[in-house]
This record gives structure tokens, sequence and C-alpha cells, in this order.
């Protein structure tokens, strides 16, 4: 970003995530993880909820290839995740951003999936996500876009998180009265 002919970099100094990585590795494990302690603090889903990874092995191929009144399948919604975080794990490892091969549209073309094609998009999906996780751990200089990218991106899996388990029930976890009755 140029502001008066300078670099952002060169004018604005850079932030150190010391004070929130912990905090957004620890939200993004939550969403993709999951709580296996129905008793365990949670600040995101309900005690007990096992997450992301963990409500995607429910669902079949079949499952996961539906879509309703002309809205995304589920499948779509774990590509678009799983590309979207494997952007974000390559700017970790230094590719520097804007990436010239970056198409969102990509992300949203896998509508129907095989057993094979869901087992390896799961995986896939498991593999960035822990990943990034590990990332968001890592301490580094960033200038603010670079942090409202990390912070962006839990918000963003909570988005699809929501969003897959409107499409399926089957993906839903704890209400919050089987979290109250864990509790007593």
């Amino acid at each position: 970003m140029q502001f008066e002919g300078h670099n952002v970099r060169d004018i604005l100094p850079a932030m150190k995530t010391e004070a929130v990585f912990e905090v957004l590795s620890t939200l993004l494990r939550e969403l993709v993880e999951g709580s296996d302690d129905p008793r365990a603090r949670t600040y995101v889903l309900n005690q007990g909820d096992p997450g992301l990874l963990a409500s995607l092995e429910k669902l079949s191929a079949g499952d996961a290839s539906k879509t309703h009144d002309g809205g995304a399948s589920i499948a779509s919604h774990v590509d678009h995740l799983r590309y979207g975080l494997s952007l974000l794990n390559r700017w970790a490892d230094g590719v520097s951003p804007p990436w010239p091969d970056m198409d969102w549209t990509v992300s949203w073309r896998k509508t129907t999936v095989t057993d094979a094609e869901w087992t390896t998009l799961r995986e896939n999906l498991r593999r960035e996500a822990l990943r990034w996780r590990d990332a968001l751990k890592t301490p580094r200089e960033v200038t603010d876009v670079e942090l409202g990218w990390m912070a962006g991106s839990v918000a963003h899996l909570a988005y699809h998180f929501g969003a897959i388990r409107q499409i399926d029930r089957a993906t839903r976890g704890p209400t919050a009265e089987d979290e109250a009755r864990a509790q007593a």
C-alpha cells in the first residue's frame, strides 16, 4: 500500500502478534478441533462440541455434495476453506502477497465429490487448518492488514462452519441445553 509515495511498511511500525497470537490460535483450534471435555472453557462453540473436522466426518460424500435452493454444497464450503487456508500458509512460509495465481472462483467449483475425493478433501482441509493453527502461534512482525488477515481467517472459518451446520443438521454440535445438562 502506498501513502504519498511511501510504502506503508516504511511509515507505520510493524506490530508484533505476541498480544494476540495465542488467542487467535486458541479460537481457530476450538473451531477446527472442538472441545472434547464438556466442562472445558470454550469461547465460540458450546462445551463438548466436536468442531469442524469431526463434524465433517459424520457426512458421506453424497451428503457433502447436496445443494439446497441453489446454494453451495458442503464440499464447496470445505474446498473454499482449504484453499483460503493454503494461501495463508503460503504467506506464513514467506510468499509475499498478492499471490499471482490466487483465484477464489476455483475454490467454489468443487460442488460434488466421490467417496475418495471427500476423504482427500477432508484430509487436505485438516492439514491446512492445523498448519495455519500452528502458524498463528508463531509471533511475527505484521502490518495492520496482515493482522487483519490473521484475525479474519478465524472469523471466515467460523462463518463457513456455521453455513455448513445450517446445510446439514448432522454436523451440528451440542445445544446450549446439552451444555447446561453437562454442567449439572
